[in-house]
């Protein structure tokens, strides 16, 4: 069963020359959060030699010599053109799945095999004009191969116009195309399965493909096992539907500056909940506890340094903003010590279910869950509709000193009103 994946190229940089054509052919990196190492690079970055994850202070002398432009992530813009992408390419296979915002599975089974190239290149012609982002389709019999043709339409090793099929491909051109890609570019081998694989004298994909399964299994687990039969053909990781819900929802940020004092590390608890709940109530789910922790700088070991944790059960499974926010900021004065400078805090809401399979309690009051309900409905349509914040808990704060830097932030032109693109 042929499976294609889609992989939008430079996604973050794509998304800002949507709106701002002039960007075409311009070196541009998208900067992480508080504007600290690049997350994305376009591809004439890539050719000066800029690491992903290069600090951005350490690039701003070749930034200046080269003319590199650099954006802060613009998260509201980036998830918006994503859930648009991810609508149209929906609409090519009756089965979806979502891996990550930038790239997808699609199933392509019953499709006739001599058509997919064409079939894939419709596909980067619907995108692109539908939404203005290129993406590159690699298409193969398993999600491991579907990867791995997807790079090499990328790097134009096989395939041609960004479309590379594996079907395509006789054994012993597969076999010759392995022999020249690091064995690190599979899917799910990282840096340190990587080393060890080098001192087995395992250096391409071809030698991985054509490894001993036993030794194999002996050194490694079952999950490398799984990567190399799906290198030969064999399926064994499923498709998984879109929407799946989440085990659990982390939400947090590093501040823009340090903070000192309770109220401000409160009211970025408080917001950093208020997301997280919003997202446990879009997947249906329920939270039976919460985590809550703070920490100072590593990086600054001049100061005193401190972080510390801490595990807040919760009475009842629940999607309330209200009570879950109560209980993050119970949790924080536990864990909050004067004398330190504070440089992120997180939440981390813990043993989701399905909210339709929470067992009522003697003491609850349906009309009390039916008005929760109502209110956090309410919350969630407005927000929706007026854009993100514009409803919220009054311990999130208004100033929110804490909040991160984003300095060369790009409109959010999808999203608001104030920030559409204007055409003259």
């Amino acid at each position: 069963m042929p499976l294609a994946l889609v992989d939008c190229n430079n996604f973050y940089v794509s998304c800002e020359r949507v709106f701002n054509p002039r960007l075409e052919g311009v070196p541009v990196v998208v900067l992480s959060n508080n504007d600290g190492c690049a997350v994305a690079r376009s591809n004439e970055v890539k050719a000066l030699g800029i690491k992903m994850g290069e600090p951005w202070f350490k690039m701003k002398e070749i930034a200046k010599k080269h003319g590199i432009i650099a954006y802060s992530s613009n998260y509201t813009l980036y998830g918006d053109l994503s859930a648009r992408v991810m609508s149209i390419l929906s609409n090519f296979s009756p089965n979806q799945e979502i891996y990550s915002i930038d790239e997808c599975f699609l199933d392509l089974g019953g499709f006739d095999p001599l058509s997919l190239m064409d079939y894939a290149q419709n596909i980067r012609k619907t995108v692109k004009q539908g939404v203005g982002i290129p993406v590159c389709v690699g298409i193969a019999d398993t999600k491991t191969l579907a990867k791995l043709a997807n790079h090499c339409a990328k790097k134009g090793l096989a395939g041609s116009n960004g479309v590379c099929d594996f079907g395509r491909l006789t054994e012993i051109e597969r076999s010759i195309l392995f022999s020249g890609i690091p064995v690190g570019e599979v899917w799910g081998v990282g840096r340190k399965i990587t080393e060890k694989l080098l001192t087995m004298n395992i250096k391409t994909v071809e030698e991985l493909r054509t490894a001993n399964t036993e030794s194999i299994r002996r050194q490694f687990s079952v999950v490398l096992v799984r990567t190399v039969q799906e290198l030969n053909d064999i399926p064994c990781i499923e498709l998984e539907e879109a929407g799946t819900p989440r085990q659990q929802i982390m939400v947090s940020r590093s501040f823009g500056s340090t903070v000192t004092e309770l109220a401000d590390l409160s009211e970025s608890v408080a917001y950093f909940t208020s997301r997280a709940a919003e997202k446990l109530r879009h997947d249906g789910s329920v939270a039976v506890s919460l985590c809550i922790y703070v920490r100072t700088n590593p990086f600054k070991e001049s100061d005193p340094q401190y972080q510390r944790s801490m595990i807040v059960p919760l009475y009842q499974p629940t999607d309330n903003t209200s009570k879950l926010v109560r209980a993050a900021l119970a949790g924080l004065k536990q864990v909050y010590r004067r004398g330190y400078y504070y440089k992120k805090t997180g939440v981390l809401l813990m043993g989701l279910q399905p909210k339709d399979s929470v067992q009522p309690t003697l003491f609850d009051d349906p009309v009390d869950q039916a008005k929760s309900d109502s209110l956090m409905c309410v919350m969630d349509a407005i927000n929706h509709k007026m854009g993100k914040g514009s409803v919220g808990i009054a311990a999130s704060g208004i100033r929110q000193r804490w909040a991160m830097r984003r300095e060369s932030k790009s409109p959010n032109y999808t999203t608001d009103w104030k920030e559409l693109p204007v055409a003259w």
